[in-house]
């Protein structure tokens, strides 16, 4: 499923040539950097109206427009990995490996990336 996802997002892709005097490989990393950021901010607005407007009662019509919005931050997610000569396996199973040794030495809280 992965695999197919990321050729969809290559297909639909709009924003390929960007034309800055940066390299191309940056051009496409810095472009979803700023995707991830401004999706994940819809993301936390609409929670925050959730919480402000529906005291954090999550109906129906807010899970689908949240699950939605995760949808355009992965979009980006995969941008991303892609310009990074990776892919979304690789990422995720980057990030199982991290987490999991995390837990293995009881570091799953607190703070600092290398913790």
């Amino acid at each position: 499923m992965l695999k197919e996802y990321e050729a969809f997002v290559l297909s639909v892709d709009k924003y390929t040539q960007l034309d800055y005097p940066l390299s191309h490989g940056f051009k496409q990393v810095l472009f979803a950097a700023l995707g991830i950021t401004g999706e994940g901010g819809e993301v936390a607005d609409k929670v925050k109206k959730i919480l402000r407007d529906k005291q954090g009662i999550v109906s129906p019509t807010d899970c689908r427009e949240l699950l939605l919005e995760l949808g355009d931050v992965q979009w980006y997610i995969a941008k991303m990995a892609r310009a990074l000569g990776s892919n979304l396996s690789e990422v995720i199973a980057m990030n199982q490996v991290k987490l999991e040794d995390r837990a293995a030495r009881n570091k799953i809280n607190g703070e600092g990336d290398n913790r």
